[in-house]
């Protein structure tokens, strides 16, 4: 593949509902421009972008992938690097990556679906990042799809900006071809994507009419001159419109829609046409990112002629092709054997071979320009998000876009014994390539948590580490960090006694429980001791032994807070007694006294903020008292959405993620993090114990 330069390269991810088409409009647009032989098939795990095993084995994708396809445009050829995406929530990490490479996207949207959750998370993407957008309108060839219904449907959704550039033509309740809204024309598909010119129907007349007329407005408003034009009634040249169009959707002002059929192969080359005409070309971006050596923002142009700059934006790790660093070019040319200089792990990488990514294939380029997209294999420092410049005096960071906060949680554990180190090298693969997972170890329950966005993407993981690399795990419901302490003040004698040959032990303390009520430490500790009693050398032994005991509560095992711990009185023996001793004695009074001081489980307490759309909050709201959260109230960010703020037990929360999609369509958005510990109702007390007994056993 010949190397392109900055202005006649494009780079659009493609972005919608799972099962929307994404995948099957990539085949088509791939075999339409000669880049396969023969399209594939989602369902027969063929496809140039699905190439993982486990994409294929599960029907849908996974990760985003990225394939360069050359058009012969009007003015120049052009080089598209399309970037497919999943439709799965879970995976929303893969599409955030994708969109800090892209500078424009194409929505697909399931005419017979229509606006699915997914439609509307693609658009609020856009909306964030400020990229151009055209809607394709796929499954035109299903004998229900209604055109004209999606396009009312988006216009509702999205407002004004919604342009439909053409309207379908139907024979016998099948989709034949369409009118080119531009230019007026009608056409006919004939053979694959060749198309004949045929006159207008006159059933489309009303349809054509109302989007020549919003179209035509919007090509008004661009410029005082053709308001007044359009205000007189004259018609804008073909040109005209183009220009007015490019300017519009550059800024986000207009969206045209399109439309075809991916698996008939149709509508593609008209797509190819309008990303051509209307997207921005990465010079006509701009990049933001971080100086840091003075710590100001900086915007970057990607201009070949600067020093050399790259982002990489995402990390594949697979045994079978090993791992490539996905990286854009935002400034300068980068050849094979260039060092760069990674400015976030202070480290030069050496790239050797440069290489362009088509699905699982490799080209190998002897350059890539600013703008362009391209992949290195085995970088030893370089991971997802870091920046790699040849100028190392400046050291600058480029942003990517926002990866959600992974918040979803199981425990993991290996099937077969003595796996552990299998598992956690393959876990730090995984990780590599997905930047919304974490593993925890959480040492306080003696488990190991792998944290999400879904049960669907842990479930993903699970089967990737058996099919990759031969190591099964289990993944279960966590154990959740209680907390014991006490209600009431006691008094307890603890005394530890033990005669064999030689010196014995003695220590004997006199001591009184209370609540301290500080809840964030575990215990405070006192003497009050009158005409020594006990010697003071003893008193650290004495607290030794409260500071050990607090760790694992006499109640479920879990640990203590929230107690004070006065030593009142006590005796010693001038031979036998000893620092073990009183340690032992002040542990025996501690498991006394605790027991006798009405104890408690608290359980953690989360601050909780749902986000989701107006019509939602009361589902939201009647679920959260189900899980014994509290509201405490609700603020609108006036474009149609609430956040419900509220506290949750922790425990509460499990599954929360998925439950939360179930009753928003998906598209509501949670965050929570620990507040505080309180004491948990008595039946989740009994449970507590029970469950701690039961692990005992």
């Amino acid at each position: 593949m010949k190397a392109y330069k900055t202005n006649d390269i494009r780079n659009v991810v493609l972005l919608g509902h799972g099962g929307s088409g994404k995948t099957t409009l990539f085949e088509a647009l791939a075999f339409n421009s000669g880049l396969i032989t023969r399209p594939g098939k989602v369902t027969d795990g063929n496809t140039l972008s699905d190439f993982d095993k486990e994409e294929q084995k599960r029907k849908f994708s996974l990760s985003a992938s990225v394939a360069p396809i050359e058009f012969h445009g009007e003015k120049s050829d052009i080089k598209i690097n399309f970037i497919d995406t999943p439709g799965s929530f879970d995976f929303i990490g893969e599409v955030e990556e994708a969109i800090s490479a892209a500078d424009a996207a194409v929505i697909v949207v399931n005419c017979k679906s229509g606006i699915e959750p997914g439609t509307r998370k693609a658009w609020e993407l856009c909306e964030r990042y400020k990229l151009p957008r055209i809607i394709f309108v796929t499954n035109m060839d299903d004998d229900d799809a209604s055109f004209r219904e999606v396009t009312v449907k988006l216009n509702t959704e999205f407002g004004r900006s919604i342009s439909p550039l053409q309207i379908p033509i139907r024979e016998d309740e099948k989709f034949v071809g369409y009118v080119n809204v531009i230019k007026m024309k009608g056409r006919r598909y004939t053979t694959g994507t060749n198309k004949e010119e045929i006159p207008i129907p006159q059933y489309v007349t009303k349809q054509l009419d109302t989007a020549r007329a919003s179209l035509m407005e919007a090509v008004a408003e661009t410029s005082d001159e053709l308001m007044e034009r359009y205000f007189e009634g004259e018609e804008f040249t073909a040109d005209e419109i183009y220009d007015a169009l490019k300017e519009n959707v550059q800024k986000c002002a207009i969206t045209p829609v399109v439309m075809g059929s991916g698996l008939n192969c149709q509508g593609t080359n008209y797509l190819l046409q309008c990303i051509e005409k209307y997207f921005p070309s990465p010079d006509e971006r701009s990049f933001s990112g971080k100086d840091l050596a003075t710590g100001e923002l900086f915007t970057a142009i990607p201009n070949p002629e600067a020093s050399a700059s790259v982002l990489v934006w995402k990390t594949i790790v697979d045994p079978f092709i090993g791992k490539y660093s996905l990286f854009k070019v935002i400034t300068g040319e980068v050849t094979p054997d260039t060092t760069l200089y990674n400015t976030a792990k202070e480290q030069d990488e050496k790239l050797g071979k440069i290489y362009i990514m088509s699905g699982k294939d490799t080209i190998e380029t002897d350059k890539l320009t600013a703008g362009d997209i391209g992949a290195a294999a085995k970088l030893s420092f370089t991971q997802t998000g870091d920046t790699l410049i040849a100028q190392r005096n400046a050291p600058i960071a480029y942003y990517m876009a926002e990866i959600d906060k992974p918040y979803e949680y199981m425990a993991y554990s290996p099937l077969t014994k003595g796996d552990d180190d299998k598992v956690a090298a393959g876990l730090q693969k995984l990780l590599e390539e997905d930047k919304t997972l974490r593993v925890v170890n959480d040492t306080e329950n003696r488990q190991s948590l792998i944290y999400g966005i879904g049960e669907q993407q842990l479930d993903v993981v699970k089967s990737k580490l058996a099919d990759r690399y031969k190591v099964n795990i289990e993944l279960s419901k966590p154990k959740f960090a209680y907390r014991e302490t006490i209600n009431k003040k006691v008094e307890v004698r603890g005394k530890y006694k033990k005669q064999s040959g030689g010196h014995g032990q003695y220590g004997d303390v006199l001591m009184e429980f209370e609540p301290s009520g500080d809840m964030t430490v575990p215990y405070i500790f006192e003497e009050k001791i009158f005409g020594g009693s006990v010697p003071k050398n003893y008193f650290p032994a004495v607290e030794k032994g409260i500071q050990e005991s607090v760790l694992k509560g006499p109640l479920a095992g879990y640990p203590v807070v929230g107690i004070k711990a006065t030593l009142t009185d006590g005796s010693y023996h001038p031979v036998d007694s000893s620092e073990m001793a009183f340690k032992t004695a002040a542990s025996l009074a501690f498991k006394e006294g605790f027991m006798k001081a009405s104890p408690v489980i608290l359980e953690p307490i989360a601050s909780l903020k749902v986000t989701v759309a107006d019509a939602y909050t009361g589902d939201v709201m009647g679920d959260l008292n189900r899980r014994r959260g509290r509201v405490l109230g609700m603020n609108s960010n006036h474009h149609g959405k609430q956040t419900i703020e509220a506290e949750i037990p922790m425990s509460e929360l499990y599954g929360y993620g998925t439950d939360l999609r179930s009753m928003t369509g998906g598209l509501g958005q949670y965050e929570y993090e620990l507040v505080r510990y309180e004491q948990a109702p008595s039946d989740i007390q009994a449970a507590v114990i029970a469950a701690a007994a039961n692990d005992e056993e």
